[in-house]
This record gives C-alpha cells, sequence and structure tokens, in this order.
C-alpha cells in the first residue's frame, strides 16, 4: 500500500542552529515519525548551491525524508527587515506542494495554499491575544497592525482541517470567533524529547567545571535564560533583576541572539552587572541539554508565550524554573517545581530567584522531572500520527468503495 505523505511547512533549516520552539516541535515530528508515513519538509536553504523549489532526499535524526528549500536564508535567529514569513509565502505561490497531510506552524503561509487539496493543520504555538495587542509594538509585528491579522485570520481559517492550540487561551478565543468550526479546534501539548533532555548524575560536578572554563568560582549558581533575544522574551527586564539578586554567586547563561543582543550588554553595564552574565550565542541541542543539567534555575521573562519547549526541556533536566506570569506555564507548574511571578517588576523576579537558589532543596529535581513526563515528545508525536494514519485509511477505504461501486455502473 502507497505511504501516506505528510509535509511541514516552516521558515528554517533543519540542519543548521536555529532557534525557537516551533523549530524544536517539527524536529520532533520527523524525528518520531513512524516508517508508515512519507514525510517532506518545505524550508530554507542554508547553502546558496542548494537549488531552490527542488526536491532533494536528505537523512535527519536517522530518517530519509524530501526537502524543499524556497530561497536561501543564511541565518534566521535575526528578524529581517522584511519579514521572512513574507518571502516565504511569496515562493510557496510559485508552486503547488500538496499531499495527504500538511502541517502549518504560521497562518501567513497559508495565503498561497487555499486550492490545495489534502488535510490542513495548523498549529497555534502563542497566546494570540497577546500577540497582536497594542501594546510594546516591537514586540510582534502584528502589533502594529492588529486589524489587518484578524482579517487574514478570517480569510485563512476555515481551509484547516484541524487546528491544535497549544494554549488555552488561543484555544478559548478561537471557539470564540469560530463557533462553526468547533469541532476542528483542539487543544495539544507541547512536547520536549526526553531521549534527549535528562537529568545528569553528575550535575554539580559538571556545575563546576563549567564555572572553572567560564574563569568562575567553583560555587557559582547558575541561572539560564534561553531563546531569541526580541522583545517578545524580555531579556532586558531580566538583566534588571539581575541587578537586584541578593545571592553572591548567582550568574546569568543567556543561551540564544537576536536583534536585542547590543541593548542587553548596554542595559548590563549601566547597571554594572556585566561580571555577571555570559552571552552563549545560539547554542545546538547537545549543548543545550548540557546547560540545563548544569542550570540551577531556567528564567523566562516573556511578555506573551504559548507553552514553551525550553520550559519543558528545562523540566525534564531537573531544572525548576521561574517565569512571569504568561502564557501555560503558570498552569504547569506545581509547589517544588518552579514560582511564577505576579507582576513584571524586576525586583519580583529576582526574588523569586533568590528563593530558588537559596532554597535548593524545596525545588528538587525529580519533583521537577514528574511534572513534565506527560509532555513526552514520543508519547504526543506517536499518538498524532496514528490518529492521521486512522483518518487516512478510513479515507482510502471510502475512495476503494467509490471506486468498486463505479466500476459497477
Amino acid at each position: 500500500m502507497q505511504k501516506p505523505v505528510l509535509t511541514i511547512f516552516y521558515q528554517f533549516n533543519p540542519w543548521r542552529s536555529s532557534i525557537g520552539g516551533i523549530q524544536t516541535i517539527i524536529r520532533s515530528f520527523v524525528k518520531y515519525a513512524p516508517d508508515e508515513f512519507e514525510i517532506c519538509f518545505v524550508g530554507t536553504g542554508a547553502d546558496p548551491a542548494e537549488k531552490p523549489l527542488q526536491w532533494q532526499e536528505r537523512e535527519y535524526a536517522g530518517k530519509q525524508i524530501q526537502f524543499m528549500p524556497l530561497f536561501t536564508l543564511q541565518g534566521d535567529n535575526h528578524r529581517k527587515r522584511v519579514p521572512i514569513s513574507v518571502g516565504y509565502t511569496a515562493a510557496l505561490f510559485r508552486t503547488c506542494l500538496e499531499s495527504d497531510f500538511m502541517h502549518f506552524h504560521r497562518i501567513e503561509p497559508t495565503l498561497a495554499t487555499r486550492s490545495w487539496r489534502g488535510e490542513k493543520t495548523l498549529f497555534v504555538h502563542n497566546d494570540i491575544r497577546q500577540q497582536t495587542a497594542k501594546t510594546d509594538k516591537r514586540a510582534s509585528l502584528w502589533r502594529n497592525f492588529p486589524a489587518v491579522y484578524s482579517l487574514l485570520e478570517r480569510s485563512l481559517v476555515k481551509q484547516f482541517d484541524q487546528i491544535l492550540s497549544c494554549h488555552t487561551g488561543s484555544l478559548e478565543l478561537y471557539r470564540d470567533r469560530y463557533p462553526e468550526l468547533s469541532d476542528r479546534i483542539s487543544y495539544i501539548n507541547n512536547s520536549f524529547d526526553d531521549a534527549v533532555f535528562q537529568p545528569s548524575s553528575d550535575r554539580i560536578i559538571q556545575r563546576r567545571l563549567f564555572a572553572q572554563k567560564l574563569g568562575l568560582s567553583e560555587d557559582t549558581q547558575f541561572i539560564l535564560f534561553a531563546g531569541r533575544l526580541q522583545p517578545q522574551k524580555d531579556p532586558v527586564l531580566l538583566i534588571q533583576a539581575i541587578a537586584a539578586l541578593a545571592h553572591p554567586n548567582a550568574h546569568l547563561l543567556i543561551a540564544g541572539d537576536g536583534e536585542l543582543a547590543t541593548e542587553i550588554k548596554a542595559e548590563a553595564t549601566r547597571l554594572e552587572v556585566r561580571d555577571r552574565i555570559t552571552l552563549l550565542g545560539a547554542q545546538t541541542q547537545p549543548e543545550m541539554a548540557h546547560l540545563y543539567q548544569i542550570a540551577n534555575v531556567f528564567v523566562l521573562s516573556s511578555r506573551f508565550e504559548g507553552l514553551p519547549v525550553s520550559v519543558l526541556e528545562a523540566l525534564g533536566s531537573g531544572t525548576p524554573i521561574v517565569t512571569t506570569d504568561c502564557g501555560d506555564t503558570p498552569r504547569l507548574l506545581t509547589l517544588n517545581s518552579g514560582i511564577v511571578c505576579l507582576d513584571r517588576l524586576p525586583t519580583t523576579i529576582a526574588d523569586a530567584l533568590d528563593r530558588v537558589l537559596f532554597n535548593p532543596d524545596d525545588f528538587p529535581s525529580d519533583a521537577c522531572v514528574r511534572t513534565v513526563q506527560p509532555y513526552s515528545a514520543r508519547v504526543i508525536v506517536s499518538q498524532v500520527y496514528r490518529e492521521m494514519m486512522a483518518r487516512w485509511e478510513v479515507r482510502s477505504h471510502k475512495r476503494v468503495m467509490l471506486s468498486e461501486a463505479r466500476s459497477y455502473t
């Protein structure tokens, strides 16, 4: 029997370092795809020698997949003057890549897909209300044009057979806006790869070795931030919180890159905490796994979120969380796996970080791991594929029955 084909659409290159939870989710969908599916990925090229709009067979995570770059993109960790999504969408208008199943992680590219045949699924990763709110317009392009986004969404949303949201607020928003589509809209847990992100048995030793590598005291306590350095994540607020810390040996590790890197350094210099911060740049998945393991606490300073994959990875590595009150992270955390800051004051974040650093026994590693066990990528992704296969088999059976009926007439 012919294999069903899943085509995944997103503006990145899986073989290059790219910061973001969406990229991590897509990688899990490739890694844990069952052999019964053929996987195609439509992304961006990293090498000018790669020919755009041509399929090529590639290997990723031990699986053979079909890969098509729409254009060449040298790095996607910094926002461009012309958004990458614009070029990606324009390139899709030049072709038709319909297949049995199509997964989209942004709505803009589906301007080009309305006439394509096949089952389409939209994954909603963010808090849509906050994404289009009119506060701090730097945090999201759509904050400058909320009415345009609303019109775009309304014109595109009916083409989807499924809308899967990892944010409960966005789930409720879509069901309120589109009651006629309510049977297509459902919640999906974000997930993390628990084969990669696990606690370390020699955490203290590895932490000391890493401190030595940075030229820091062996008793340094590490606070870890991971993500794009952009207004949505508000890393500048985190720098202000570091300046308010009481813990004498705390050191902030920033894993990521983006447009605010220069502003972060300037703020750290202004507050005289430059020696308490290390900017590591974009990290590979194995490097991130090590950072989660040596960190004493993971911190999230975002203005808005869905359910960040970085939070799941940190918890899976046995590391407690301090987060602003945004997204679904507050719903996930237990009293002994993290702290939710109820306001966005630097002193509030600093107090929460101090509480974790001074009282590590109150936030044990095993409590963090227990909290995040239901979010294993192998379990969640496998379930999605099982449901897809069931629907495909039903459709295939109907096609056979229809063909046989026609042959008798």
